[in-house]
């Protein structure tokens, strides 16, 4: 199993790195500071490269004013711990933060981001974002509170090379969850040696392993799964919650997936960008819109192969029912933390950093779904990558998890279930049970049946 980063570690890191990049700008007036997580990838580097460019656009059109670019690095769950570490007090709080939108309501909650309505009633641009993209970042209180910079969308990847020595065909379309347990059981007998299935699981991966992996499935059982949004309370794990974990616990008990301690490993999704898809280790991969990006020149692992050796498909629906396929659609926002003291400084960078030319370059550097209408209709964006137009077609069938600040105790509970299924330490119906006793007391009563 590869190292992991301790938490500690994590938060002495970014703080050095705190240090090392405020060259003593302390709270300067002038001085703007951007936090934003950098990748587990060392090679991987094309966040900071675009936003050292916004900073260089910027200062330039701001003189006397300075960016203090903070990159935090760390598996997404250590990030957002000290993202929200430093947000609690002035003294220590960003004037910009990167968010996932699966956190932003929490962090609404407890008190970490201010409202932009004030400075997007005065933006002309926010008309060009898509409804979905702004609901992702509003919260129930009806203001928004941060500025999307994309989407994704995810499905299942697949090698045609494996699959043609496999007998499989290169225009592989599973029509239900049994033609991709059959085409992986074919991988592992007809290939040994390469992994036949990657599905994210456990705590360690974090939403990577909740949304990709389980909710991938659990979206494909039914109607409103997770949350019924009519009665407007979370719904206990049934049929379809076990349906989704058995699927995993066929995948590691019958030895498709990757080794348990590698699967569980926080960063293994750096491990499939950067070894298993290149070096031609692993055959299908559940997965996003985003993995690209690894491959291009410039990216970490660079792999000009990739666009003839990989194809993509819809993952489908468990029994093939309408829609007939699933995907789950995520992303990341710009917001400014309430204890910034210069959050109209902040506002003038993130205005910078979201014209369109910039959201053109930065959708097609980081491989993203547009979500704002005039980079979508461009065509930089639209010829930037193979599959770009494949996966922004799967919008139409995805979903969103529930924006609603009790999310993250919630997908904790489901990492839960799913390693103890992923390492046999329990059925399904077992982590079914337990994730509906975390459930109620997580909700506090608002759970449906009680």
């Amino acid at each position: 199993m590869r190292p992991t980063v301790p938490l500690i570690l994590v938060a002495a890191l970014a703080a050095a790195s705190l240090s090392a990049c405020g060259s003593g700008s302390g709270n300067d007036p002038d001085t703007v500071k951007i936090a934003y997580n950098r990748s587990t990838d060392n090679k991987n580097r094309f966040k900071d490269t675009y936003l050292e460019s916004v900073k260089k656009q910027f200062e330039k059109s701001h003189p006397g004013k300075k960016v203090q670019l903070i990159p935090i690095q760390a598996p997404d769950n250590d990030y957002a711990t000290k993202a929200q570490q430093m947000m609690r007090s002035p003294k220590t709080a960003p004037d910009l933060v990167y968010e996932d939108t699966f956190r932003i309501s929490s962090d609404i909650k407890a008190g970490y981001l201010r409202p932009l309505d004030g400075y997007l009633a005065k933006w002309s641009d926010w008309d060009q974002f898509v409804d979905t993209a702004k609901d992702a970042a509003k919260a129930e209180d009806g203001k928004t509170y941060g500025i999307p910079d994309g989407t994704d969308t995810r499905g299942l990847w697949f090698n045609k090379k494996i699959f043609a020595k496999a007998g499989l065909p290169a225009d592989w379309q599973p029509k239900n969850w049994a033609e991709v347990l059959d085409a992986a059981r074919t991988v592992k007998e007809k290939v040994p040696g390469v992994i036949p299935l990657n599905v994210y699981t456990g705590k360690g991966p974090g939403e990577a392993a909740v949304m990709q992996g389980f909710e991938m499935l659990l979206y494909g059982t039914g109607a409103d799964p997770l949350y019924d949004p009519a009665t407007k309370k979370w719904v206990p794990a049934g049929k379809g919650f076990q349906d989704a974990l058995r699927f995993v616990q066929t995948v590691y008990g019958e030895k498709l997936g990757p080794d348990v301690s590698d699967a569980l490993d926080p960063n293994v999704g750096t491990t499939v960008a950067g070894e298993w898809f290149p070096e031609g280790k692993l055959a299908i991969s559940l997965d996003g819109s985003w993995l690209g990006q690894h491959w291009l020149t410039g990216g970490g692992s660079e792999w000009p192969e990739w666009s003839t050796d990989l194809a993509q498909t819809a993952m489908p629906t468990q029994n093939g029912q309408a829609p007939g396929k699933v995907s789950m659609s995520g992303g990341w926002t710009w917001a400014i933390p309430e204890k910034s003291p210069k959050a109209d400084l902040a506002w003038e960078f993130l205005k910078t950093a979201q014209s369109k030319e910039n959201a053109v370059k930065w959708d097609v550097v980081d491989a993203q779904i547009a979500v704002r209408k005039d980079v979508a209709a461009d065509p930089k964006y639209l010829n930037s990558m193979p599959g770009i137009k494949f996966f922004t077609g799967l919008v139409e069938f995805s979903h969103y998890r529930p924006a609603l600040p009790v999310y993250p105790q919630v997908s904790s509970a489901i990492g839960e279930a799913l390693e103890t299924v992923t390492t046999g330490d329990g059925s399904p119906a077992e982590a079914a049970k337990d994730y509906n006793d975390g459930l109620k007391s997580i909700v506090d009563g608002a759970a449906a049946g009680e």
